[in-house]
């Protein structure tokens, strides 16, 4: 496999079109549909899913433009700072520049700190969230992305950009209290027990701790952590949220909840849950793939099979040593053969009957650029007779 030409036609793919693109959830950016479903939270959703669901794109005819959504743009930074880790090359410098100059002007406003939404109105069955309403999760993985950016380049402006992150999460989100646990909220408009949600913002005040001057990021990160390590099943898995419409275990929300531990447990936090961490592990690893490394969408069914779960299958497997090594092969042999276009983007869902190939920039391209990435440089940073030089210099790759 030649993981290095599937980045290449991907990278190209994705800046000729400026990053941007259509999104799977994009339907009420549709001048019409808004108008339509203006009164109606059913109607708003029956447009979502019908468009999310068509294999054809009809967002062209019903007036939806393409856009810049903030978590994809932060996957692309993410992407391109692991790639001049690898290579120390200008162009890549040059283009996290560009994107965090994208991110800063696509903050949400009326925060306390930095903070990301989506750039659509989003109707869920519990809420509507107006366009740019900022979210926990776009916020904690645009915070990694931009301290990982700060520690592979130096960028200054990235770690100001990702330190008042703390301030939204600390300061405007709801909590649900136990005991001495809570969990954060996913929005500040709402107060939804949502695991990954909860972890994600956990593992990005954890890291955010080490730059900060803010007892309240190690204390909050530890108290959040806690409510959702009460949440693990006895196999090592945990359910999206805690009402019965979110009793659901999914693949790549899975892989979410690790990779947050895995960063609490890095930082040095937390070390009484490193057990559960590895029962985790192993839940997901032998649940959620076949022999050939296809990934499942869910841990007791196949379908549909969405880009999301390998690429973050990819992504967590990759950094997981050389025992998931086999693993990580498997699935990204798999999604290189089966996800991807000969034009070079990546495709969104398969499903029994079909493939949906509209090439959805923030959830198809940024994924699996973030995932190839990191594939990448997991690969060099495993192998024992090179190493990466201070200011990412030099590492060529091309398996």
């Amino acid at each position: 496999m030649n993981v290095t030409s599937h980045l290449d036609n991907l990278k190209a793919f994705v800046e000729a079109a400026d990053y941007a693109g259509y999104d799977p959830y994009d339907a009420l950016n549709s001048p019409l549909l808004r108008m339509l479903g203006d009164r109606s939270k059913m109607l708003r959703m029956a447009f979502t899913q019908l468009l999310r669901r068509s294999p054809v794109n009809l967002r062209p005819l019903l007036g939806v433009r393409k856009g810049h959504n903030p978590k994809g743009i932060g996957l692309f930074l993410w992407g391109y700072a692991k790639l001049y880790k690898l290579h120390g090359r200008d162009e890549d410098l040059k283009r996290m520049h560009y994107l965090l100059d994208l991110l800063e002007g696509l903050k949400s406003t009326n925060c306390s700190g930095n903070a990301w939404g989506y750039n659509f109105d989003w109707q869920s069955r519990a809420f509507f969230r107006p366009r740019g309403t900022p979210t926990i999760v776009n916020s904690a993985f645009i915070g990694h992305a931009l301290l990982d950016c700060y520690e592979y380049t130096g960028l200054q402006k990235a770690l100001d950009m990702a330190v008042p992150i703390k301030d939204f999460i600390l300061n405007d989100l709801h909590r649900t209290h136990e005991g001495d646990t809570f969990c954060f909220s996913y929005t500040p408009a709402d107060t939804d027990v949502v695991h990954n949600a909860n972890m994600l913002g956990a593992s990005v005040l954890a890291r955010l701790n080490r730059y900060a001057d803010d007892p309240r990021c190690e204390d909050a990160a530890v108290s959040s952590l806690a409510f959702s390590m009460k949440y693990q099943q006895n196999d090592g898995s945990w359910y999206y949220g805690n009402t019965r419409a979110y009793r659901w275990i999914d693949s790549f929300h899975t892989g979410f909840n690790l990779q947050a531990l895995k960063y609490i447990l890095d930082e040095g936090h937390a070390g009484e849950y490193a057990d559960a961490y590895e029962k985790g592990v192993r839940f997901y690893a032998e649940r959620f793939f076949l022999a050939d490394g296809t990934p499942k969408y869910y841990h007791d069914q196949v379908y549909p099979i969405d880009i999301h779960a390998p690429a973050q299958a990819i992504c967590f497997f990759s950094q997981a040593g050389e025992r998931y090594k086999d693993l990580a092969d498997r699935i990204l042999t798999w999604t290189l053969a089966n996800m991807f276009s000969c034009k070079g983007h990546a495709w969104f869902r398969k499903t029994r009957y079909g493939t949906n190939r509209i090439p959805y920039m923030r959830w198809s391209q940024a994924w699996a650029f973030h995932a190839l990435t990191e594939h990448l440089l997991a690969t060099a940073e495993a192998r024992p007779a090179q190493h990466l030089q201070p200011d990412g210099a030099n590492l060529s790759l091309s398996n």
